[in-house]
């Protein structure tokens, strides 16, 4: 994204850097002493950034496909399986599984959003990933908003233990239909006291929409079987996360499907970065979001897999390839949506979202030396014209034989390298009985 794509190229890196980039015979004459990989015909990108992504729910995969009545019962679903029928190492054993699928995928940054966040931070750093780790925080009712910001508090000190230079801690208040507005602006005043990251689901679907607007719908009638009204706040969910001050920290909201060409103002003014999940928002029928508004407003844009519940692949590759497609039903040729821009949503913009530019997203000298290698030679990618349109159209994550974070190699030779994968399957195929 730098530049155009050097043929017969190569990166020097240099214990966690990056130090080099070009035609392969003028590094290897500029640094004779280093040893060589060679991954023959491939493509070198940037890591790719997963910015929204729930680890934890990996063993969740294919066990929503039943038809649910509605989003509030598919939701319902899942939190009652996760609570009734998983234990706390059969959490980590997911979480785990999702960050092998992430580094195989070519995956080395990860925006994780966990109810079990120190589990899912211990995952990450198992593997040797980069990525953000936000605590989730659930609260609808406004006689315990204390409680639960204590809670969390608690839950990101523990959480703040396990920082590494690789891997920090952040926040995610659950959306406008799990939080009370009293605890929204309580989280929004932490996360801005203790210089935290914020991530949160936002304008998602209908549903939350007549919620925040009416207080009526699927989920005030749940609320209200708990004993807990709703208000009608009589503006969109992003004006009513401006209100209480979400808007105020710059979070990174996951989705952002109903949004109008004011919200996406607004959103633009505050700074606000967006995790754009197409397959998720299309399998669970929200609707699409307008990519291309956000682009041409400069909101940071990053792409997001969402948990593999609603997607079912953790494959960035993918998901850049159908928000590309998506794009183009409006006949929309913007060079934003272009393969070359494509790629940079699934490099740069996620870095960007997850306020990482700078440090990784691109492949230039002092970068963290966070590496992709995507095969080219299959049988479905040849010939190769443009190896840019060769990644988005013809590849998917299946072939990335390289993936490399701060200089370390965490898949090779066609496995994770810090992991016992098999061990670790049979350890999944236990947790998947219990589900079943």
């Amino acid at each position: 994204m730098i530049g155009p794509p050097i043929q017969d190229g190569a990166v020097a890196v240099e214990e966690t850097r990056i130090v080099g980039v070009g035609v392969r015979k003028s590094l290897e004459e500029r640094f004779a002493a280093a040893g060589l990989v060679d991954c023959g015909e491939a493509a070198i990108i940037p890591g790719l950034v997963n910015s929204h992504s729930h680890l934890e729910l990996t063993a969740m995969r294919g066990f929503l496909e039943n038809e649910e009545p509605d989003f509030f019962a598919w939701l319902r679903k899942l939190t009652l399986a996760r609570l009734e029928r998983m234990s706390p190492d059969d959490i980590h054993t997911s979480a785990l599984w999702g960050a092998c699928e992430a580094a195989r995928a070519g995956i080395t940054c990860v925006g994780d959003a966990s109810d079990s966040a120190v589990t899912s931070m211990r995952a990450v750093r198992e593997v040797g990933l980069r990525g953000i780790v936000f605590q989730e925080s659930f609260g609808p009712d406004p006689r315990l908003v204390q409680e639960n910001v204590e809670k969390l508090k608690d839950k990101v000190a523990e959480l703040r233990a396990l920082e590494t230079r690789l891997v920090r801690a952040g926040v995610s208040p659950h959306s406008p239909y799990t939080v009370c507005g009293t605890q929204l602006e309580a989280i929004a005043d932490f996360a801005a006291a203790d210089d935290l990251p914020l991530m949160m689901h936002a304008a998602e679907s209908a549903a939350e929409e007549r919620f925040v607007r009416e207080g009526q719908g699927i989920f005030a009638e749940g609320l209200a079987r708990r004993g807990i009204a709703s208000t009608p706040k009589g503006v969109s969910p992003m004006q009513y996360l401006k209100q209480v001050g979400i808007l105020d920290v710059q979070p990174v909201l996951a989705h952002c499907i109903r949004v109008d060409d004011q919200d996406i103002q607004v959103m633009a003014e505050s700074g606000v970065k967006i995790a754009h999940c197409p397959k998720s928002n299309a399998k669970l029928r929200h609707g699409r979001a307008p990519l291309r508004k956000f682009v041409k407003a400069g909101i940071a844009v990053g792409l997001g897999s969402d948990s593999v519940a609603s997607n079912n692949t953790c494959d960035l590759i993918e998901e850049a390839r159908f928000a590309g497609l998506l794009s183009r039903l409006d006949g929309c040729n913007e060079d934003a949506l272009t393969p070359d821009g494509l790629l940079e949503l699934a490099t740069g913009g996620g870095a960007k979202a997850l306020g990482l530019d700078g440090q990784v997203g691109k492949l230039g000298e002092g970068f963290e030396a966070d590496l992709t290698v995507v095969s080219l030679a299959g049988v479905h990618q040849i010939p190769v014209f443009d190896p840019v349109s060769a990644l988005l159209f013809a590849s998917s994550g299946r072939d990335v034989v390289l993936t490399v974070v701060a200089g370390r190699e965490v898949f090779c030779a066609g496995g994770v390298v810090n992991v016992d994968e098999e061990g670790l399957r049979r350890r999944m195929e236990e947790v998947v009985g219990k589900l079943r």
